[in-house]
């Protein structure tokens, strides 16, 4: 009795509990009709999304052109791969969407991903071993063109689909990609990450849209999809300064120089000195954006790469005189070396024994350190002179609208430190700095502020959004002080005995300074030695009395041969580009083309006495040398007879019993040619011209003999000798 009195006890007390379960499972179902909801979530929304796609819609990232509208960079559509591999994707369909013959599908793509059937093959067949809806095809299947995705469709291959990306692109490989920069995904965007992709990223990105809709399981729309879009917005299109005609003949030249000195970097630019206006700029090692790898060079040397400028310098040490009032250019100093303090160590020309006495216009076409030392402590006075290194930009920024600017700095301490500043020892500056404080010199006093943007406009429309405008950042010198530099300037190049003498120009007339800047050595804390260390460079500006042109060029320890010296690799980029570039701007030129002259065949002398063979090559050739008695007869000849040889190349007439020449003012390449025909072993030191030999003139030539000779650069005086290496900080650049 008491059981059952229990059991009945437990039954409603069970009752009674699924009762109450129900009612709050009926309360909660009915709580979820009516509000929709389950723990705060919204049960229409969450259907909507687990039958829903969304993804965003890619902006495309502005263009960047030249200032013709030349495109420099550009997003392009690619294409990548995939194949469906989940047969059940076509389950109802009348035809399939799935690969069905994995060997069939694997034969006919395999020569157009460049991958073996086989392995494609095998990704197909993972897939659907592990139940995969679809499978890629790594790299071989991405970034695949339009034309190579038009040849697959082709094909009709069952389950052999693409997705639409885009990829920056740029069409011309290394060329301005120091200005350019390049992009990459970063964040599911295009990121800038040096150049002007850098600099202008807020303007060239866009914003992204997006699109959803409603599918099934497999992810695809409905009938009814209910598609929402949001279009994008495209970045806009930057304009740049760069000239595509002048940028390509600074490219061709750094790359010829590049191939055949193989220097350690190259640094050009060439600026509109009215406005300030980059037209072309590139380094040496370049990359090509569309392949970054191992990159040599990153950085853009012309903005961020402060070095000793060497002689370059010099210009603004003049300048200051000029616009100080100081100067007069025929008032004669001794060259040399210059004592500044009593028992201080001297500053020494780049040669020794120096030039004797001299004006201080021939100390610039020289080079003289000793000139520019005096110059800055006795005419202008050092702390005016700190005064208008300041004026001219120097230590500072120049603002150019480019990434990673350095300021270089002005070393101006010591009483000695101020003196080998004033010919670019010591300081440091970067090329934009000297191609900024150089276009005061070029346009009249007025120093402008680079810059490579030119304009943001709209990518449809085309509009105009901003624009840069010229800016005058300062005034150093007057209008006469430029015109007077200029003129001096056009000295150091066009005066045959001037260190510029190599840069002159067929058509116009070119003002500008030598540098020759010496490189510390990190591990001795001297400079380096020997020939090919050391920075060599050219400060120009063309035409000299009204520049269109504004231009640096710096090659650094390019490896020359004996018969070559130090401005030879720069000034074929300087030449090559300013004649062509005035050319392309279709300025007028200012002085007569020097003449191209053929070749001529040399005539048969060979037996003739040394008078009648002169008389032969007298009306045709101007430089023959005799080799032995002027009375004898001629037994050799070099170059050999019928060989076509311009006028003044050098021919060798060889009589019996020869004798030592005096080689004085000889090339490296003469000395040679001449070595050659007597079997001697020559040992030179310095480069420029023969100034002295060890065999003296007139002693006889013993066969297979041994010779030394001495060179030196043009402008200095005839058996005076080369310094060519620094002894100390004290001393400057070599051969200015």
């Amino acid at each position: 009795m008491m059981k059952s009195k229990n059991t009945q006890r437990m039954a409603k007390v069970w009752m009674l509990f699924f009762s109450l379960l129900f009612m709050l499972l009926a309360g909660r179902f009915l709580y979820i009709q009516t509000t929709g909801e389950v723990q705060g979530i919204d049960l229409n929304e969450w259907a909507d999304k687990k039958r829903s796609s969304s993804y965003q819609l890619d902006a495309t990232r502005g263009r960047i052109l030249d200032q013709n509208g030349m495109t420099l960079a550009y997003d392009r559509p690619t294409y990548r791969l995939y194949a469906i591999v989940d047969e059940a994707y076509s389950t109802n369909l009348e035809e399939p969407k799935h690969v069905t013959d994995p060997e069939k599908t694997a034969e006919m793509l395999a020569p157009l991903l460049d991958m073996k059937a086989s392995e494609i093959e095998t990704r197909i067949e993972s897939g659907i071993e592990n139940n995969r809806f679809q499978v890629e095809f790594g790299s071989a299947g991405k970034d695949l063109s339009q034309q190579k995705m038009k040849d697959i469709k082709q094909l009709e291959l069952a389950g052999i689909n693409f997705i639409e990306e885009s990829k920056r692109y740029y069409p011309n490989g290394t060329f301005a990609s120091h200005i350019i920069g390049f992009s990459r995904p970063q964040g599911g965007e295009s990121k800038g990450v040096t150049g002007v992709e850098k600099q202008m990223q807020k303007y060239l990105q866009g914003s992204p849209g997006r699109i959803s809709y409603q599918r099934d399981k497999y992810g695809v729309k409905l009938l009814d999809p209910k598609e929402v879009i949001k279009k994008p917005d495209d970045g806009d299109d930057v304009m740049l300064t760069i000239d595509q005609k002048i940028q390509t003949f600074l490219e061709d030249a750094m790359g010829q120089v590049e191939k055949q000195y193989k220097p350690k970097r190259i640094m050009g630019a060439v600026m509109d000195p009215d406005t300030g206006e980059i037209l072309a700029l590139g380094n040496r090692p370049s990359y090509n954006p569309n392949q970054i790898g191992e990159v040599e060079n990153w950085y853009n040397d012309i903005v961020s790469y402060p070095f000793e400028p060497g002689s370059t310098m010099k210009i603004f040490t003049w300048a200051s005189a000029m616009e100080e009032g100081v100067y007069n250019g025929s008032e004669e100093f001794k060259s040399g070396n210059y004592q500044f303090d009593e028992g201080s160590r001297p500053i020494y020309d780049h040669r020794r024994e120096g030039w004797g006495n001299i004006s201080y216009d021939q100390g610039m076409r020289y080079s003289s350190n000793v000139a520019a030392a005096k110059l800055a402590k006795e005419k202008i006075g050092l702390e005016k002179f700190r005064h208008y290194l300041d004026k001219f930009g120097f230590g500072q920024k120049t603002g150019i609208d480019l990434p990673g600017e350095e300021t270089g700095r002005i070393l101006y301490d010591w009483p000695v430190e101020k003196l080998t500043t004033a010919f670019g020892q010591g300081t440091t500056t970067t090329p934009i700095q000297l191609l900024t404080a150089a276009s005061a010199v070029a346009n009249d006093g007025k120093m402008m502020k680079p810059y490579v943007l030119s304009k943001v406009l709209d990518s449809e429309s085309g509009e105009v959004k901003s624009k840069n405008e010229p800016e005058t950042i300062s005034e150093p010198i007057s209008p006469e002080t430029a015109k007077q530099m200029r003129e001096l300037l056009g000295t150091v190049v066009s005066n045959e005995e001037a260190t510029g003498n190599v840069y002159q120009l067929n058509d116009y007339s070119l003002a500008g300074k030598t540098g020759t800047a010496q490189i510390p050595d990190s591990e001795t804390g001297r400079y380096m030695s020997g020939k090919n260390n050391y920075i060599f460079s050219f400060l120009g500006m063309a035409p000299e009395d009204d520049p269109e042109l504004l231009i640096y060029v710096a090659v650094q320890q390019p490896e020359l041969e004996v018969t070559e010296y130090g401005p030879e690799p720069v000034a074929h980029i300087v030449k090559t580009v300013t004649e062509n570039s005035l050319h392309y701007l279709d300025i007028r030129p200012d002085q007569e083309s020097k003449e191209t002259v053929d070749p001529k065949e040399l005539p048969e002398v060979q037996g003739d006495s040394v008078k009648k063979a002169k008389e032969k090559l007298g009306s045709e050739f101007n430089r023959i040398t005799v080799i032995g008695s002027e009375d004898g007869k001629v037994e050799k000849v070099y170059p050999e007879e019928g060989t076509p040889i311009l006028p003044n190349q050098r021919i060798f007439l060889v009589t019996n019993n020869p004798t030592m020449p005096d080689i004085t003012g000889w090339s490296a390449r003469d000395v040679f040619h001449f070595a050659d025909m007597f079997n001697l072993k020559v040992e030179t030191m310095g480069n420029g011209f023969a100034f002295k030999q060890s065999a003296q003139p007139g002693a006889k030539i013993q066969d297979g003999g041994y010779l030394v000779v001495e060179f030196q650069p043009p402008g200095m005086e005839e058996g005076e000798k080369e310094e060519t290496e620094a002894d100390s900080e004290e001393e400057a650049d070599p051969s200015s």
